[in-house]
Parts: structure tokens; C-alpha cells; sequence
């Protein structure tokens, strides 16, 4: 691929918990600014990858284990099990070929994006990802954490009272989750990071094929990816630049506001002030939104708009 791409993906999370810390809420920053880390929204795209057979190497996968007194239990695999399994390699230790574990770890859709450090059995390997994420900060300044109490229909056998000897209440769950939130994600993508793969022949390098997939899951995996904490969160905006390889952008999510209104939310692109200045340089630009509950303001030379449901053009 002889181009780079910059661009910015938004999540909106109703009512549902895109990104916890280890306390359960939302994640916040020293001063209170809510976002979602990368691996946040990597995770629902790798997991799209996996539910397609595509082969996925940095996720969490499950195996039994007979232990010494029969005892059988469930745990998750090592990265070198991990390898194994998609691969189809019966001990990574015996292989001693650094130049086929390479191809073999390119061929992995997750590492051909996102790289990889790659450090089992003797390899030490480190492969930097052609496509970079920042983090994704939360541009509604209405959010608010809302901590749910759950009853569930279990007592806790282990909370025994003195009469009996056993529980007789139904144990209590907190589901805690964020009124409103509205996530960008900037992003680039430098194919030129895979160049001296690229000569070690290890690897055809970031084609356009591999941009086209990464495209496509981009677009819907977050509102594919429904668990407990995560219905409520869609996929609701999307800007790709794509440039000369030469061509330098900043940050753009640093170009975008969101404002909250009634019917609908308004996302304004403030990008254009720079980006029609190098227009001669800029291949395209498409800005995918959700228009049943979103307008975009936006002054973009040649700009191409899609909705980011159907993904037809508007």
C-alpha cells in the first residue's frame, strides 16, 4: 500500500460501560476525563477476526487441564499454546526457525494491524503495528457514572446465620455503567512499518487489502461486540484521510466536538481548516456517521458522506 490513512473512530456508549478500571467505573484520568484505552477498542475488532476464522493470535482462549488427583480445570492458554493452536505447530520449542515463525506470526491478522511482541521459546521478537491507536477521549461533558444494585437468585451458602447454619438472602451484584458517553479514537496507519519485514521476505508488507479489512471491522465491531457491559455501546462516527505516503497530519481527534441535542447530536469537524490547505496531497476523505441520531458540520473539500449503518453514501 503507497499511502498513509489518518482518521478517528467514535464510539457512543448508552447506558453500558465501554471501558472499567479495576474499580468497575468508567475510566477517568487524574483530572476526571473519561476514556476508553486502545485495547478497549482493539478487543471487539480481534474478537470479530476470531468469530470469522480468521486467524488471531493476542486473545484470550481457553483449554481443560487434567491435574495430578483427577481434578480437571479451566484455564487460559500461553501465548506459546496460543500459537500452537492457530497454527497448527505441535511444540514451538523444537522449531528453530526464526524466518518461519515470522511468516507464520505475519499471517495472524491481529499482529499484520496491530504488531507484536513476540518473546517465547527462545524468540525474541518485536514487530511495531502498521496501524497505531491513540486513546479515546470522551467529548460529552454530561457523563455521569450510574452504579445499578443486582440481586441475584442465589443465596451465598458461604453467609450463614447462627439460628440455622445457612444463608437465607439472595446475594446483591453492582452493574456499573455511564449515562451517556461519546468516545473518538484517532488513528494511523503507516504501511512503511513493515519495511524491513519486507526485505527479510517475511511478509508482502501492509497491502491494500489488509487497509480494506481493517476498514470494514472498524466500522461495525464495537456495535457487533455485545456483552453484559457492552450493549448499549455502537459504533456512531468514522473519518478516514488517506494521503501521500509522504504527507504528516496531526492528531484529528483533536479537531472534534460533540454537542448533545435534541433530536439529534451534532458532531462538528474543525479538521477542515488544515486539511483543504494540503488538498492536492489528501487521496480521499469519507466520514461515516449515524444520521438517524447524529448531523455533522463539516467544511471538507470533496469529502464523500456514508451512513455508517447501511454504509451507503448520503
Amino acid at each position: 500500500m503507497n499511502k498513509r490513512v489518518y482518521g478517528v473512530l467514535g464510539i457512543s456508549s448508552i447506558m453500558a460501560n465501554w471501558n472499567a478500571d479495576f474499580s468497575g467505573f468508567p475510566k477517568t484520568t487524574s483530572d476526571g476525563m473519561t476514556y476508553g484505552s486502545d485495547k478497549a477498542l482493539k478487543y471487539p475488532m480481534k474478537k470479530m477476526w476470531d468469530n470469522e476464522g480468521k486467524p488471531v493470535i493476542y486473545i484470550k482462549s481457553m483449554r481443560l487441564e487434567n491435574g495430578k488427583k483427577g481434578e480437571v480445570s479451566l484455564i487460559p492458554r500461553s501465548l506459546k499454546e496460543r500459537y500452537e493452536q492457530v497454527f497448527g505447530v505441535e511444540d514451538l520449542k523444537k522449531c528453530k526457525d526464526s524466518q518461519a515463525i515470522l511468516k507464520n506470526l505475519f499471517q495472524a491478522v491481529d499482529i499484520k494491524n496491530f504488531g507484536a511482541t513476540f518473546a517465547e521459546a527462545g524468540n525474541n521478537i518485536s514487530i511495531t503495528g502498521a496501524v497505531q491507536f491513540g486513546q479515546g477521549f470522551n467529548k460529552y461533558d454530561g457523563t455521569d457514572p450510574q452504579e445499578q444494585p443486582i440481586l441475584s437468585p442465589f443465596r451465598d451458602a458461604t453467609k450463614a446465620t447462627e439460628d440455622t447454619g445457612e444463608a437465607k438472602n439472595s446475594t446483591l451484584g453492582t452493574k456499573i455503567v455511564s449515562n451517556e458517553a461519546h468516545y473518538f479514537y484517532p488513528f494511523v496507519i503507516n504501511p512503511l512499518a513493515y519495511k524491513e519485514f519486507v526485505k527479510m521476505e517475511v511478509t508482502e508488507g501492509y497491502t491494500e487489502e489488509d487497509y480494506q479489512n481493517f476498514k470494514q471491522t472498524s466500522l461495525v465491531a464495537a456495535t457487533a461486540y455485545s456483552t453484559n457491559a457492552k450493549a448499549g455501546c455502537e459504533n456512531e462516527f468514522a473519518l478516514f484521510v488517506e494521503t501521500e505516503e509522504d504527507l504528516y497530519l496531526p492528531n484529528l481527534s483533536e479537531y472534534i466536538n460533540f454537542t448533545k441535542g435534541e433530536p439529534k447530536n451534532t458532531i462538528t469537524l474543525t479538521c477542515g481548516s488544515f486539511l483543504n490547505d494540503v488538498a492536492s496531497r489528501i487521496r480521499s476523505v469519507e466520514v461515516y456517521y449515524n444520521p438517524y441520531t447524529t448531523t455533522i458540520e463539516a467544511d471538507l473539500k470533496n469529502a464523500r458522506f456514508y451512513n455508517i449503518i447501511t454504509q451507503k453514501e448520503v
